[in-house]
């Protein structure tokens, strides 16, 4: 987490986390972590992360009553922030005893995991611990939804942040394509990391910060969904080409979460035919996705991360580039670019959690030969009973002349 995010831990909600619970029919969730394995446990409960946490811990919120605390006596005070009463131990035998009582009655608790670690994510607990809670006769449950719930929802401050950024990102990304055309009109093709930074020292100036990137890719270096210049390896931006620009920042401000935008481009009055199908493709794709989650959020109708990823999945593999399309359809947005919350995945992992109110992730395909690559990139806001793309839609490959 970069300084705008420091120091910004929300404090726990035990009434919300509580009525969460219940609607999940789970007796509580149990927090454990050992050497900072779990950053999820510290931003869902308000702690800092404490710099030794070298014994192990365990909080037990439970769907109703008081919670409690279990800690070595070394770091006694470790969970002192919380609710709810303390238990100390000092071997692993009143470890073992003393979990047991915390549990005692529970018959099934949430814990961050995951079954066949589908939703890797949020797979934070060991397996060994696994095994030490289920032979106190506990169901262990995965944590998912409630993660989304309290980890990856939005406040309307986040959005309003979100917004601003997206607005200054969406000029910024035509600025880029612009100083690319005013290169080529003085005569000479930029590179790939000029325009790079360009785009960074256009972060800076507009008050946003980034933790890597942005990519600026031509040809088939935009075939690489990964791929970013550098000083030392750079391609030039000549006549013909095709340009992606994957840029992704957010406000420099506390809390503020991030906007996520990929365009596409070609050095030419008129696009190749091949280059215009594959686009025409992939927006396809895109919108079936979008219409897809406005749908099931208008009318109030469940919806898994793993639908979307099928529906525009399934136009591409319809149009015969399946083969070609080798990432999921989006990705969860928060204070990290790539959030905790529901992935658009059916691909890389299953993701089966719901797309909650309050969320907001990305949805991009991509199809990607072997000369060049095009990805159309998105940020989607959900709320109650409706779902909103919150920044410009590219509707045609950019002619950078």
């Amino acid at each position: 987490m970069d300084e705008a995010g420091e120091g910004q831990q929300q404090a726990m909600n035990l009434e919300a986390m509580q009525t969460a619970l219940q609607a999940e029919d789970c007796d509580g969730w149990l927090f454990f972590d050992h050497h900072g394995r779990d950053p999820i446990a510290y931003r869902v409960l308000g702690l800092p992360p404490w710099p030794m946490a070298t014994r192990r811990w365990y909080y037990f919120v439970p769907a109703a009553g008081e919670p409690s605390k279990l800690v070595h006596r070394i770091e006694s005070r470790m969970l002192e922030p919380l609710p709810g009463a303390t238990r100390v131990y000092a071997s692993w035998t009143e470890q073992r005893m003393a979990l047991g009582e915390m549990l005692r009655g529970s018959r099934r608790v949430a814990m961050q995991y995951s079954p066949h670690c589908a939703v890797p994510y949020v797979s934070m607990v060991d397996g060994g611990t696994l095994e030490l809670v289920r032979s106190l006769g506990v169901e262990v449950v995965t944590s998912a939804d409630l993660v989304q719930r309290f980890e990856a929802t939005w406040t309307a401050a986040q959005l309003d942040q979100h917004l601003r950024a997206g607005r200054k990102m969406d000029a910024i990304r035509a600025a880029a394509f612009a100083e690319i055309a005013a290169a080529h009109r003085a005569g000479r093709e930029p590179t790939e990391y000029e325009i790079q930074t360009f785009l960074r020292e256009s972060f800076d100036r507009e008050g946003l910060t980034t933790d890597h990137g942005p990519v600026v890719a031509v040809n088939a270096h935009a075939a690489d969904p990964h791929y970013e210049p550098s000083a030392a390896s750079s391609w030039p931006v000549a006549r013909g080409d095709l340009v992606l620009i994957d840029l992704w920042a957010k406000l420099r401000e506390p809390g503020a979460v991030y906007y996520d935008s990929t365009w596409t481009g070609v050095c030419a009055a008129a696009p190749p035919p091949a280059m215009e199908r594959v686009f025409a493709i992939v927006c396809e794709a895109r919108d079936r996705a979008i219409a897809l989650v406005r749908e099931h959020i208008a009318a109030g109708t469940p919806l898994r991360g793993q639908d979307v990823d099928d529906a525009a999945r399934a136009v591409i593999t319809a149009a015969g580039y399946g083969a070609y399309f080798f990432h999921r359809t989006g990705h969860s947005i928060g204070e990290e670019v790539h959030g905790t919350g529901v992935n658009l995945d059916h691909l890389e992992t299953e993701d089966n959690r719901r797309i909650l109110p309050g969320t907001g992730f990305s949805i991009e395909p991509g199809i990607y030969l072997k000369e060049f690559g095009i990805r159309s990139e998105v940020n989607v806001f959900v709320r109650e009973r409706e779902a909103i793309v919150t920044g410009e839609i590219q509707h045609e490959l950019v002619r950078i002349l």
